[in-house]
């Protein structure tokens, strides 16, 4: 099926530039039987895609209309037939040659019509039936293509409509120089294929077998958890360059025609279930505004990559934590260097934290958990406070993990403290041979009692799945990772539907997962060779 899709799509791209992005999603939602919209200014090759899409299909019918706030559904669906009236006392329209007998269905300028048009449309794309009088008619609707140069209006009740068009596709000019200058050379418009079929051309019992076939296609549950992970992201996406969040509404209709298309994009790809790079798809049918399609992307970009990016997370915690625990070391044998003994009998918690106690600064150890904590090698290198030193500026954080727990950082630039999706409060700090001072306010920190061990575990740190006493096997599992990834995203590379714009982000998404590997890479080799 790859194979003839592939061939299919490359003469329905013949003699065209910088459509085939528009031509292969079409294709893609007629083989599904679903809608497709495209957005975009006008003589940009929007009517040339519906006319090409016909011939993806042996002795198709096409039905092209462009539509005004003065359309009739007689113009869409026949003209009303008076022998009928006359005879039979029946209200019956003569649909040949009109939108019911159609294979493939353009509609210019969509949102221009009337009640009466768009409330028939609905069953149309969705039920594929239109009622002739009292005659039900199921349509051989295969595709319905509609296009316009705006978006719905609000308030004029077209969000059902908008709704039923599962994938929408901003089609822009040619941007290539070299491909604008091969449209001006051409002899001829490219705008429609000779009539003669097109050999890969499907028929229509081919047709009907293959939407039985994409019914016994399968959602494998990575599949299913990278779906729910974009449903609950796409609630509150940040658009790219404004201060704005959006929540978009995504109906249960269209996650299941979504399914559908996923289905039929392993079925053409030779597969018997869904996998993740089916995914690129689905940037498609998320949006509402084309300003959106960054975020959307991003977002489909993390689902697909998610797995490996919880393995990195996880790699990378559990090396930056071997790292603290290596400082903490180098700290206290720096400080027993200098004959500075004061802090050996503070607890010590998850190896990198001191624990801060903010009910009794009189008492100095309890049987409980401290919710604050301040990093072992920021306490150490802070300065005993004097006249002549003042106090040293800092960042207060919920933790992003752990949100009730508090960490305290000290820094000489605040701004550098690297956690990002945490709200920072800036505080001033400085620490006596007991306590810790934040913001002037006296704070005792956990001591150890009499025969009590140094090292706590605080209960909110996850135990690694990666322990450090293993680091050797560190960088094999690091390696193995990128390997897994880059295989992933190769197999994103040779998708039939895959959209420049999509690719593009994936191909980011995978150079910035390649640096942190690379960094993380580093870290280990540290960790291993320099102590």
């Amino acid at each position: 099926m790859k194979t003839r899709i592939q061939a299919l799509l490359k003469s329905l791209n013949q003699g065209v530039y910088e459509k085939d992005t528009e031509i292969g999603l079409s294709l893609l939602a007629a083989l599904s039987g679903q809608s497709i919209l495209l957005l975009g200014p006008p003589g940009v090759a929007k009517s040339m895609v519906g006319r090409r899409l016909k011939h993806a299909f042996t002795h198709a019918r096409s039905f092209e209309y462009l539509m005004s706030r003065f359309s009739t559904p007689d113009e869409l669906f026949g003209p009303v037939s008076i022998s009928k009236l006359k005879t039979s006392d029946r209200y019956e329209r003569c649909v040949e040659g009109y939108l019911p007998t159609a294979d493939v269905v353009f509609l210019d300028e969509i949102w221009k019509a009337g009640p009466a048009i768009q409330n028939t449309l609905l069953t149309v794309i969705n039920e594929k039936t239109y009622l002739n009088g009292q005659i039900p008619l199921k349509l051989p609707l295969k595709l319905l293509i509609g296009a316009s140069n705006e978006l719905p209006t609000e308030g004029e009740g077209l969000e059902a409509l908008w709704d039923r068009f599962i994938i929408r596709l901003v089609s822009q000019p040619i941007e290539n120089e070299e491909n604008f200058y091969k449209m001006l050379s051409s002899e001829t418009a490219a705008t429609d294929l000779p009539d003669t079929p097109l050999k890969d051309a499907l028929t229509d019992q081919e047709y009907t077998a293959l939407q039985q076939a994409i019914d016994a296609i399968t959602l494998p549950n990575e599949v299913l958890q990278a779906i729910s992970a974009i449903r609950k992201a796409v609630k509150d996406v940040k658009i790219e360059g404004q201060d704005v969040h959006r929540s978009l509404y995504v109906s249960d209709r269209r996650w299941n025609r979504i399914a559908r298309l996923l289905r039929t994009s392993a079925l053409v790809h030779d597969r018997k279930e869904v996998n993740l790079s089916d995914l690129q798809v689905a940037v498609h049918c998320l949006w509402n505004e084309p300003d959106e399609l960054p975020a959307v992307s991003a977002i489909v970009a993390d689902a697909i990559f998610g797995a490996y990016r919880q393995r990195l997370d996880r790699m990378s915690q559990a090396i930056g934590n071997a790292m603290k625990r290596r400082q903490v070391r180098e700290s206290a044998e720096m400080a027993h260097s200098r004959g500075d003994h004061r802090d050996d009998d503070l607890l010590v918690y998850d190896g990198i934290y001191f624990g801060i106690d903010e009910r009794n600064v009189s008492s100095s150890s309890h049987a409980d958990i401290p919710t604050t904590f301040i990093l072992v090698t920021d306490f150490r290198s802070m300065p005993t406070h004097s006249v002549n030193e003042p106090a040293i500026r800092g960042v207060m954080y919920q933790d992003p993990k752990q949100p009730r727990r508090r960490i305290i950082r000290a820094f000489t630039n605040p701004d550098n403290v690297g956690v990002y999706d945490a709200e920072l409060t800036r505080v001033n700090l400085y620490r006596d041979s007991r306590s810790l001072y934040i913001n002037g306010v006296r704070y005792a920190l956990r001591r150890a009692l009499p025969g009590q061990k140094l090292e706590v575990e605080s209960g909110w740190e996850p135990k690694s799945e990666w322990p450090v006493s293993g680091l050797e096997a560190y960088e094999g599992m690091v390696d193995e990772l990128y390997v897994e990834a880059m295989t992933m995203h190769n197999s994103l590379k040779g998708h039939l539907f895959a959209s420049a714009d999509v690719s593009s982000t994936l191909a980011t998404y995978m150079e910035s997962f390649r640096k942190q590997i690379a960094l993380l890479r580093a870290d280990v080799r540290k960790l291993l060779y320099d102590e």
